[in-house]
């Protein structure tokens, strides 16, 4: 089984790429456990899988040039507590061993200045995913 590094990561947010700005990123897929134990059960309980809830997590370096971080994110409009469309693939070129994933992220919380002197300044956010995740090989 082939393993990967993440040196080539495409992130785009609401159409801009931003992935020379982003240092990370972590798409979490969960769903709820709905429990199904009836009284025919006699071992153990059983379960379902129920409605999704998945979130996407991202640490941006900062930079307020125009169409960079700050004026994608918070810029005129700002997308501070709306829906926006985020694709993110582990490299550059989308393929079967490189699929993208597509989504519509709540632009729940936004920090635009984080950092002590001398430090690289940052913004790290986790952003509840609205909906499904639709993943593509092409």
């Amino acid at each position: 089984m082939a393993r990967i590094v993440l040196t080539d990561v495409k992130c785009t947010i609401n159409g801009v790429n931003l992935s020379d700005h982003i240092a990370s990123v972590t798409l979490n897929q969960s769903n709820d456990v709905v429990e199904t134990t009836a009284f025919s059960s006699t071992a153990a309980k059983t379960r379902v899988g129920g409605l999704g809830d998945h979130s996407v997590t991202l640490e941006f370096h900062q930079d307020f040039a125009s169409s960079n971080v700050e004026a994608t994110i918070n810029g005129t409009p700002s997308l501070v507590g709306s829906l926006t469309t985020i694709v993110v693939s582990p490299t550059s070129t989308v393929s079967a061993t490189s699929p993208s994933y597509t989504f519509s992220a709540l632009v729940a919380e936004w920090t635009p200045l984080n950092g002590a002197v001398g430090e690289l300044a940052t913004a790290s956010v986790t952003w509840p995913i609205s909906g499904a995740i639709t993943k593509a090989t092409s």
